[in-house]
């Protein structure tokens, strides 16, 4: 069972269970557990293959035990997703933590690659369950609809989930409206049925200034 100990602290109940968190981020356990390092950023040899063709780095660690455990990093903040047998897409710098039992895996997200520039492709988690995210303050959900499609500044996304179709727009960011930007960038437009999460505060991205 997840649940937050503080917004910036993840407190996983564990019953002989286990889960797959980013690897160093255990601050603290209270009970009998046992760690264990995973390669790859995805289940299977496809997820393996796909991380070391892109160069994007995810080192996971599986914990199993009975007892408590707390996962932090940087001092971020945590966000709670639970999945229906739904599929959430998520910046792996952006994944803390998820049920065992949920698969992750990547997908293509075009020929500009994901948002940090680690590469072509982002982490996807999907099943029954629930996943801690991180953001760089509090996330904020946005929703978005047929009647009203959403436009993201790369720096600040952090994850999706829903029926959404994602595309890169290139050329045109946020400050360069503004006449502040240097350089090619992108936007990111999604458009159907979901939710996006952002964060209030711009990573570096592949794309120039935005």
């Amino acid at each position: 069972m997840f649940r937050l100990q503080s917004s910036k602290v993840l407190a996983v109940e564990m019953t002989g269970d286990a889960v797959k968190a980013k690897n160093g981020s255990m601050v603290a356990y209270d009970g009998d557990m046992a760690f264990k390092k995973l390669t790859g950023g995805g289940d299977g040899i496809r997820g393996m293959v796909t991380r070391r063709l892109t160069g994007e780095q995810m080192t996971v660690m599986e914990v199993r035990g009975r007892g408590i455990c707390w996962f932090a990093d940087r001092a971020s903040d945590i966000n709670l997703v639970g999945l229906q047998g739904d599929t959430l897409s998520v910046e792996s710098s952006n994944l803390l933590a998820t049920d065992g039992g949920l698969r992750t895996g990547t997908a293509f997200t075009g020929l500009r690659g994901a948002s940090q520039g680690n590469g072509l492709f982002t982490t996807t988690v999907e099943g029954h369950g629930q996943v801690a995210i991180m953001s760089d303050g509090p996330a904020v959900l946005l929703r978005v609809s047929p009647q009203y499609p959403l436009t993201v500044d790369p720096g600040a996304y952090v994850a999706h989930q829903g029926n959404l179709r994602r595309s890169l727009q290139s050329g045109v960011t946020f400050r360069t409206l503004l006449g502040e930007g240097g350089g090619e960038a992108f936007q990111m437009r999604f458009e159907g049925d979901g939710l996006v999460y952002v964060q209030p505060s711009e990573r570096n991205t592949v794309g120039g200034d935005v």
